[in-house]
């Protein structure tokens, strides 16, 4: 194991030596380590920087002009520029900036236009939706009558003709649209032509694509939807929260929801972060990042493929992959660990139509919005898909996982993870 990082906190270092020494831990787990894990990025120097300022300290319910604590006029300057470089760089005709994370964003939405016992219809979580699509745990299936559809068996492709027959036979007040784990770019004018056709709203969840989206490199859901929610720490590579977009009319019925509905004082210093990412994905340079992201994904979906894993679907359109581990005699659990022993962080996750339960599922998903940060491009994921599939087929061998470790810590001084030196 390589030596811990220096960390440049000496107040933190001073007042809370545990913290500092897990904050260089994890600076060390982050640097030495390939991150797989398809809703992870790297942020960038400058929005950690502006996650990290004063502006932690100040309280500001409300909206700019109209605030409930005095002191807020630099506040004001930050949210107005986090949201209207929302609006620029989307396209949208309203953002609220405000949501903590992509969760409230959707019970933000939800709220502002469903009663409880509403019915929407929504992507089914064991197919590639989200808990907050409805799952019956989450506030979203507690609450609301969820009804789901999916993917076809025979290509696991979104089944529109099902899609179209359930909001025929329940009338949903709303559609929603968006995954976290599904490989194939998302025809959200379909979604729309349904929804159209019913009377019904339309909403997107596109949390996982929305770098994508903002590069212009994956079907755009702004122009055709009322309503788009998104986090900002996935592909978009910003701090860990979420924003909300929407048309015109819902505007003041969205922001009533999150605040007072919904929360309290936001994070103004991760709304200043948020700003920051925005204006970085406006460069020229944030669209060859997503092109690469997606130009990784194959590369890495290719090798896999070569060596014997099953793709859910085939393959991969935008920044992930789910990969059957049945198909090389494995689960997802067993997979998820022997790559974390050696260095390859992933998660394991359903496939659809998966005859295992959730806790022990069939597949592990990958993505590579992350290493695509640190500068990789294809030949380095043929190399990150060779060592994945050498520790798969030698799962319980300890001195190739050890040895694997030790190659990919090498290998990972060539590529700096922004922020850690």
């Amino acid at each position: 194991m390589s030596e811990l990082p220096t960390l440049n906190a000496p107040h933190l270092t001073e007042a809370d030596p545990e913290i500092a020494t897990a904050v260089r831990e994890e600076m060390q787990r982050q640097r030495d380590g390939l991150e797989l894990i398809a809703s992870e990025n790297y942020t960038s120097a400058a929005v950690l920087e502006a996650a990290g300022t004063v502006f932690t300290n100040k309280y500001a319910e409300g909206y700019p002009g109209r605030r409930y604590y005095g002191g807020c006029e630099v506040t004001d300057v930050v949210e107005n520029l986090a949201r209207d470089r929302a609006k620029e760089l989307f396209g949208a005709e309203h953002a609220n900036v405000q949501p903590h994370a992509g969760s409230q964003a959707n019970m933000a939405v939800f709220s502002s236009v469903l009663k409880p016992g509403d019915t929407f219809l929504a992507m089914d979580l064991a197919h590639g939706g989200h808990l907050t699509h409805g799952m019956h745990l989450n506030f979203s299936g507690q609450l609301y009558n969820a009804v789901h559809y999916g993917v076809r068996e025979d290509d696991h492709r979104i089944d529109f003709d099902q899609v179209a027959a359930l909001a025929k036979e329940h009338k949903p007040k709303l559609i929603l649209a968006g995954a976290s784990a599904y490989p194939r770019e998302i025809e959200h004018g379909k979604f729309a032509e349904i929804a159209k056709e019913i009377g019904a709203l339309f909403m997107v969840d596109m949390a996982h694509y929305s770098g994508l989206v903002a590069a212009k490199v994956h079907d755009d859901p702004v122009a055709v939807a009322d309503f788009v929610t998104t986090t900002t720490h996935k592909t978009l590579r910003g701090p860990r929260s979420g924003i909300i977009m929407s048309r015109e009319p819902f505007a003041k019925d969205v922001d009533k929801a999150v605040f007072p509905g919904m929360q309290g004082g936001p994070l103004v210093h991760v709304m200043a972060a948020k700003a920051v990412c925005f204006r970085e994905a406006m460069q020229p340079s944030f669209k060859d990042y997503a092109l690469q992201v997606i130009a990784n994904a194959k590369a890495l979906a290719e090798t896999l493929t070569a060596g014997g894993v099953r793709i859910s679907s085939g393959g991969t359109d935008n920044h992930l992959m789910l990969c059957d581990m049945t198909s090389i005699d494995l689960t997802g659990k067993i997979a998820e660990k022997a790559l974390d022993a050696a260095g390859i962080t992933v998660n394991k996750n359903m496939i659809p139509y998966d005859q295992r339960k959730p806790l022990d599922p069939s597949g592990i998903r990958l993505g590579t919005p992350a290493l695509t940060t640190r500068g990789m491009k294809e030949a380095e994921m043929q190399n990150v898909g060779g060592w994945i599939l050498e520790v798969l087929k030698h799962a319980d061998d300890e001195a190739t996982i050890t040895r694997v470790r030790g190659e990919i810590a090498e290998f990972c001084l060539d590529y700096p993870v922004p922020g850690i030196g």
